[in-house]
């Protein structure tokens, strides 16, 4: 990744946005289920528990992390990383998980630990904040 965000030569550095890697962003780890195949993990473990530890807030898979967890690592990064840089007047895109980008919708959007449950991240589909001094605002595209 380093090597592939350097810039090379001055032509055109203009139009071009800088690239920022943080692990704080990166999926929740799902311990000793991760890479394990969700019909094979349904059938050993049965469909209702693998639905506990995939969807609810607070309730980790063995050796892994809840949404709670993730929160815990991706507000922090918004709060000393993300508003800083909207607060200097810059746009900020992230590309990130579903499960920590829920984690950051739950914080922004004030979702209790219920609501987060039924929230969907579509893939591949920009959500827009905008942040200003009274808070966010989700912005429809």
């Amino acid at each position: 990744m380093i090597e592939w965000a350097q810039i090379k030569g001055d032509a055109g550095s203009a139009d071009l946005l800088p690239v920022h890697v943080s692990w704080q962003l990166n999926e929740r780890m799902y311990g000793d289920l991760q890479g394990l195949n969700k019909d094979a993990t349904r059938q050993q473990y049965g469909e209702e528990q693998v639905h506990v530890w995939r969807r609810s807030f607070d309730v980790p898979p063995p050796s892994g992390e809840s949404l709670k967890l993730t929160a815990e690592r991706t507000i922090p990064y918004l709060d000393s990383t993300l508003v800083p840089a909207l607060e200097s007047g810059n746009n900020v895109f992230v590309a990130a998980h579903g499960n920590s980008l829920r984690s950051i919708i739950m914080h922004i959007e004030g979702l209790s630990e219920e609501e987060v449950l039924s929230l969907e991240v579509p893939t591949g589909q920009p959500m827009v904040y905008a942040w200003s001094d009274t808070g966010w605002e989700r912005r429809d595209i």
